[in-house]
């Protein structure tokens, strides 16, 4: 994953909306007044996190006190973007709307100083990161514009460090959000984020390299945004939490349902979080990594010594006229290298700092370059062994043996990081699995069990020499994954 889309609400804030404070627009109108048409425009049984946060700060000024009969109440809808309640005052419906500014703009018909009035309030409010609503109330022919309202909903205190440890690793973060672009920039600029913004139906979300942010999303955005990310060519992982987010999870490589998802975006997503905010998704990142390097490791030492083995062994018996290795002891080649081989699993690795995507080309091209390299090195020794050692046959089987042991070793401890084999500890199983085998396989050529015994100074001999072929090794391998960009 290269890019994250993350929700603002609740993941990238605290999810705790207050009254950050109100402008009052029209004339003989006052943040009181404001704040009490905004009241009488929400309701407590919607749950809504802004209706709440509006009508707790009224209840407490008591601007509930003296309220209308209502008629009807209409809650927040996506497509309107608005919420209005119904009341009967002076025998005749009055309406009291709140919204988008971009909707209850229209809707009261605004000369152009009143628009650039309401267009300045939303601005003075947006700058602190608040959320802004337009408020309006009369008739429903004759709605009048009485101000806005912001609502803050402050950043969690760990989200810019988490935000800055995801960029580090290589993921670039865009906050999807319903506020207005003004909101959307102030909070994306507390957080690291950037300041492009983007609103989401617009022309300009279809170029995801230019937006840091998207603004005035609605829930049937994300699948878009997510799939104009993975057009551009971005692994791309998505955070939600509705019903209406489950096709924007489903799409994204990574989607990734937060602690408060609903059950159907848990069944869309990869990933389910239990605690809230981006901390759970840097533990997937890193997680994520490490098996990807494991399994690097193990592809690239399997393909290799695949090669040499195949190759070793058909050269040596076409070149010789008979077996190099016997049945038996091929069987016990294959136990030894195996055991080390699954310690790859628990081995400790560190995360590759950028994102990494399997090639298998390039793979399998550094992986022949490096086998032939130890190809090279074990025919080498062996006929240099064979030149100028008294050993029979049997012996040379022995030989043949230990040489692509302890080469197995030397591939694996090479192969297992990007930097200098030296540069860290293995893991604790690995290092006695290592030492377990190479113990193990000299006493049984030393002493001639199940096999033909060989000088004791000729296992050490095998053993100092394939440690510095190590050496050899690990300066190509350096060559070769920037040759074949392995990492």
């Amino acid at each position: 994953m290269d890019t994250l889309v993350s929700d603002k609400t609740g993941t990238l804030t605290q999810n705790a909306l207050t009254l950050a404070g109100a402008i009052a627009l029209a004339a003989g109108s006052d943040e009181n007044a404001v704040l009490r048409a905004a009241s009488l425009a929400s309701d407590d049984a919607t749950q809504d996190p802004l209706d709440l946060a509006i009508l707790g700060p009224a209840r407490e000024r008591g601007l509930l006190a003296d309220a209308p009969q209502r008629q009807a109440f209409h809650p927040f809808d996506p497509s309107t973007r608005r919420s209005e309640g119904v009341y009967t005052v002076n025998e005749q419906a009055w309406h009291a709307v709140k919204g988008a500014s971009t909707v209850i703009g229209p809707l009261c018909r605004l000369d152009a100083a009143q628009q650039a009035a309401l267009d300045a309030a939303e601005r003075r409010l947006a700058a602190d990161g608040a959320r802004v609503l337009a408020v309006a109330a009369g008739p429903a022919d004759a709605l009048q514009l009485l101000g806005v309202v912001g609502l803050s909903d402050p950043p969690r205190p760990d989200a810019a460090a988490l935000i800055a440890q995801l960029t580090q690793l290589g993921v670039r973060v865009c906050m999807a959000t319903g506020d207005a672009q003004e909101t959307a920039r102030a909070i994306g600029a507390r957080l690291g984020l950037g300041t492009r913004v983007c609103v989401a139906q617009g022309a300009a979300a279809q170029n995801p390299e230019d937006c840091d942010l998207y603004a005035r999303v609605l829930p049937e955005d994300k699948h878009a945004i997510v799939r104009a990310l993975q057009q551009a060519g971005h692994v791309t992982g998505m955070t939600g939490d509705g019903v209406n987010d489950a096709p924007a999870l489903r799409q994204a490589e990574l989607g990734i349902a937060v602690a408060s998802a609903t059950d159907v975006a848990k069944a869309a997503a990869g990933v389910v979080l239990t605690d809230p905010g981006l901390g759970g998704v840097l533990t997937v990142v890193r997680a994520g990594r490490e098996v990807h390097r494991r399994m690097l490791t193990y592809t690239l030492n399997k393909t290799l010594k695949t090669f040499e083995i195949t190759v070793f062994l058909t050269l040596g018996l076409w070149l010789t006229g008979g077996f190099v290795i016997s049945p038996m002891l091929i069987v016990l080649l294959l136990f030894a290298n195996d055991f080390v081989t699954m310690s790859i699993a628990t081995d400790r690795v560190r995360p590759a700092p950028k994102p990494q995507r399997w090639a298998v080309r390039r793979l399998v091209g550094a992986a022949a370059v490096l086998g032939a390299l130890s190809l090279l090195f074990s025919f080498s020794a062996y006929w240099w062994i064979r030149g100028t050692q008294d050993l029979d046959a049997q012996q040379m089987q022995t030989v043949v043996f230990l040489l692509l042991v302890f080469t197995n070793q030397a591939s694996i401890y090479v192969l297992r990081t990007d930097g200098r084999l030296w540069s860290f500890a293995p893991g604790r199983w690995m290092a006695l699995a290592s030492a377990g085998d190479v113990t193990l396989v000299s006493l049984l050529a030393t002493l001639g069990w199940l096999m033909a015994p060989v000088p004791p100074a000729l296992v050490a001999g095998l053993l100092a020499s394939c440690a510095v072929f190590a050496l050899a090794l690990d300066a190509t391998k350096h060559l070769a994954f920037r040759r074949f960009a392995i990492v």
